[in-house]
């Protein structure tokens, strides 16, 4: 990950805060030592008010470099206007200073989630398709409409098909890595990916649960 700040307050709280979340952190402080410090980074944390180039046209150079490379800007500017202008110029989002840190580390997982889905291949296990990169879900011929989480949660269960995945693997890895609140929603969302899968109460199930540890996508 790159951090792009030049103020050494938030520069340095933003290093600490990564770093104990495990994310290995470039940090520079201007845009042109921005540019050149793109090879092999996952997504760009850029403030806006920087000493030599304004961030917005460093985004804009960004993208004339990578043009998939997730960028989330950082910045004082409020406007309605300014936020339009940095999606504009190929921002995937937009975080107003000050942030909360709890918030700010959501989305990245999020973005960072899309950067890993984008380049996983798809996966087939009996007569169900998932395709991570183009999110769409097949069972035989008939494409299925699934909602966000069903499909994260059918892809954790179908890359490892066979084996057991944990309650709290699922919560973590669908939900978010520090769900404290109950699993019901797992449930909830589980019985309705299974409908869309054509699985109907009491008939047998591409999904086994196993009260209190988890589900296993059946290898069929």
């Amino acid at each position: 990950m790159l951090l792009v700040e030049d103020d050494e307050t938030i520069g340095s709280t933003l290093v600490r805060a990564l770093d104990a979340q495990g994310y290995a952190v470039a940090w520079v402080r201007s845009g042109g030592d921005a540019l050149d410090a793109l090879t092999g980074v996952d997504l760009i944390l850029l403030d806006l008010g920087l000493p030599d180039l304004d961030g917005v046209e460093v985004c804009r150079r960004i993208r004339r470099i990578d043009p998939v490379l997730p960028v989330i800007m950082l910045t004082a500017r409020q406007s309605e206007v300014d936020v339009v202008i940095g999606l504009d110029a190929g921002a995937v989002d937009y975080v107003r200073k000050p942030f909360a840190l709890t918030e700010l580390l959501a989305r990245i997982r999020v973005h960072l989630r899309a950067v890993s889905a984008s380049s996983d291949p798809a996966v087939e296990i009996g007569d169900v398709r998932a395709d991570p990169a183009a999110r769409r879900v097949w069972v035989g011929d008939a494409e299925v409409e699934l909602r966000a989480k069903e499909f994260d949660l059918l892809v954790v269960l179908m890359r490892d098909a066979g084996r057991v995945v944990t309650r709290e693997r699922l919560m973590s890895e669908v939900w978010d890595e520090h769900w404290f609140g109950s699993t019901k929603t797992l449930d909830v969302t589980m019985a309705s990916l299974r409908r869309k899968l054509g699985e109907g109460v009491g008939e047998a199930s591409r999904i086994t649960p196993l009260r209190g540890v988890g589900y296993r996508f059946e290898r069929q």
